[in-house]
């Protein structure tokens, strides 16, 4: 019988036609030539399709499932040191997905009963493995092991709203959470111990209305996207208030939708704009540098672009939401200078 299905399988695979080649994309760079590249485009990722298919027609043969598991409504991105594994909240499939570059693989991170998740946006992880989820309809911050067992719960007792974007600050051991409805920050130790909250609704500088994504600098600065209010806001460890750039507009530099925020090894921040279906990159002072991508479904375009992520390699990692993608980019620094220079 054995003999029989792999002649079967032999025959079938013979039968089968050769996948379409994908177009090269890899001299895709901003700004264009023959200006000085500064993000070059690397690879685009949505399920189990783009680490290799299974041959359709032997997981017909075999009841399979030949796309495997693929992104339907992803938020937030996360990376680990190496680059190896990406994790991607998905809100649709109520799942983090996680891309496994060197297995080619992609599968649920699977979580015991207490971490189970309805709507989870951000994630991030920290260098003990441990995973840090926002979920908006539990209204409370998920603490993971790298084995998807719940450690913590955060959260209820501070009656969150909305939590949506974290940012971690290992360097001064704390976890900070934006509260979108409650237009505020709340930040907590790395043992799950509430700090301390600030910010109310206004447009005030150091007021927020509805904050979404957030970073920490390199300084222990933390950058928050102030998405009512149409701009960035910059405030120290203690919710002190530092500085802001940005306003409404529909030109370079401006903010109409502001969401996921990160910034690269010189300290620029990137910027994604849900609106504008690109991200743009500024330095501290808020003067803008570049902005990468436009309205579509190609390599470089985005539609309703949300979470993003910025590794220590200087990989940038961009939620394509809506084309149920993560786009990953390359930032290129020319000999030690940065993108300002």
């Amino acid at each position: 019988m054995l003999a029989c299905l792999g002649v079967a399988l032999a025959g079938l695979s013979g039968c089968a036609s050769e996948p379409a080649k994908k177009k090269d994309y890899s001299d895709l760079v901003w700004p264009s030539p023959p200006e000085q590249p500064r993000i070059r485009f690397v690879a685009e990722y949505s399920g189990q399709k783009d680490l290799g298919v299974k041959d359709e027609l032997k997981a017909a043969l075999l009841g399979e499932e030949p796309a495997g598991l693929a992104l339907q409504k992803p938020y937030g991105v996360a990376a680990s040191a190496d680059g190896k594994l990406i994790y991607v909240t998905d809100t649709k499939l109520r799942a983090i997905v996680v891309f496994d570059l060197e297995k080619k693989e992609v599968r649920p991170l699977r979580t015991d009963a207490q971490g189970a998740m309805y709507n989870p946006l951000e994630i991030r992880l920290d260098k003990q493995g441990r995973f840090f989820v926002s979920d908006s309809e539990r209204k409370e911050v998920l603490v993971l092991s790298a084995e998807g067992k719940t450690l913590m719960a955060l959260g209820k007792k501070e009656e969150i709203g909305r939590p949506t974007g974290l940012a971690l600050d290992e360097a001064r051991n704390r976890l900070y959470v934006a509260d979108t409805t409650k237009h505020q920050v709340l930040v907590y130790d790395l043992a799950g111990k509430h700090l301390l909250t600030f910010g109310e609704r206004g447009s005030d500088p150091g007021q927020l209305n509805y904050p979404v994504n957030l970073a920490v600098d390199r300084d222990g600065q933390l950058l928050v996207t102030d998405t009512g209010n149409f701009r960035v806001q910059i405030f120290d460890g203690e919710g002190k208030f530092i500085n802001n750039f940005g306003q409404l507009g529909d030109s370079y530099g401006s903010f109409s939708r502001p969401k996921g925020i990160a910034l690269d090894s010189d300290n620029n921040v990137y910027v994604v704009d849900a609106a504008f279906n690109n991200f743009q990159i500024f330095n501290r002072e808020g003067k803008i540098l570049l902005f990468v991508g436009t309205t579509g479904h190609e390599p470089g375009k985005f539609w309703l672009p949300a979470g993003m992520f910025v590794d220590s390699m200087d990989r940038i990692y961009v939620v394509d939401s809506t084309n149920a993608r993560i786009q990953v980019f390359q930032y290129i620094k020319e000999k030690g200078e940065s993108i300002d220079k």
